[in-house]
């Protein structure tokens, strides 16, 4: 698994109509095609920056995925014209994050991107499978990657938070209790370190649920409930044990109740 990592830096005040182009022609054929693994907003760092992240099993796939996308004519979408710079990286995740976080989480999501020193990467990597674990106990790793192609010798960490304070408390935490940082990475491996916070798009599969979204689903289960105590009270009349996992239907040709 490698991941296409796109960041885009913006023209200002061009974020809205770029995520309504990007939503249009990603929901209209480009997701057809390979779905995103998330894409971000800058709130706290570089503003006016979208992080885009694609998921590809190799280069071979996102080579032929990229040009049908061209081929067909879904992608890419209208917005070269807002974009100052573009910068792209593939990474390789880290051997023990199986695979992207999706859901709802958030609505906070912190992007720490360290450079180290060559050589120091295997090290890295073992440092933090020893404490991945207890630290996700506390709030899980979305992803842990490093590149493949790109800026070298740097890897990438992304973390979802619920709030600003949220976020203060997990990693006081973390220290108090010596989760973390990983106690077995190499010391003196880390170069530089930089950080950005971020919101996702609403069209990202990571992401936090709106009001709308979570309103929905609550009126769908509050109706389903509706369904199962009426179809329980109608059982309970006809003198039938009905399954409220079943439809309640009786065709022409079957018994009747009495």
């Amino acid at each position: 698994m490698i991941y296409d990592v796109r960041t885009y830096r913006l023209k200002p005040r061009n974020i809205p109509q770029f995520l309504e182009g990007f939503e249009a022609a990603y929901e209209n054929g480009r997701k057809q095609l390979s779905p995103l693994a998330a894409i971000f907003i800058t709130e706290v760092g570089p503003l006016n920056e979208i992080i885009h992240i694609w998921p590809y099993e190799d280069l071979a796939e996102r080579e032929t995925v990229r040009a049908e996308a061209v081929k067909s004519g879904v992608w890419p979408p209208d917005i070269n014209a807002m974009i100052h710079k573009m910068t792209v990286e593939v990474f390789k995740p880290f051997p023990f994050m199986a695979k992207f976080l999706s859901g709802e989480y958030g609505p906070l999501f912190e992007y720490r991107e360290y450079t180290v020193n060559a050589g120091t990467m295997p090290g890295i990597i073992n440092g933090w499978a020893d404490a991945i674990e207890a630290r996700n106990s506390l709030s899980p790793c979305a992803m842990a990657m490093h590149t493949e192609i790109g800026s070298l010798n740097k890897y990438v960490h992304i973390w979802p938070y619920k709030s600003f304070e949220h976020r203060e408390k997990v990693r006081t935490e973390s220290v108090r209790s010596a989760v973390w940082p990983p106690k077995g990475s190499p010391k003196g491996a880390i170069i530089t370190q930089d950080n950005k916070l971020m919101h996702a798009a609403p069209f990202s599969p990571l992401r936090y649920a709106t009001c709308q979204q979570r309103c929905g689903r609550r009126v769908e289960l509050i109706l389903t409930k509706a369904t199962e105590q009426s179809l329980q009270h109608l059982s309970s009349l006809i003198g039938r044990n009905t399954s409220l996992t079943q439809p309640l239907l009786w065709q022409s040709h079957q018994e009747r109740p009495p």
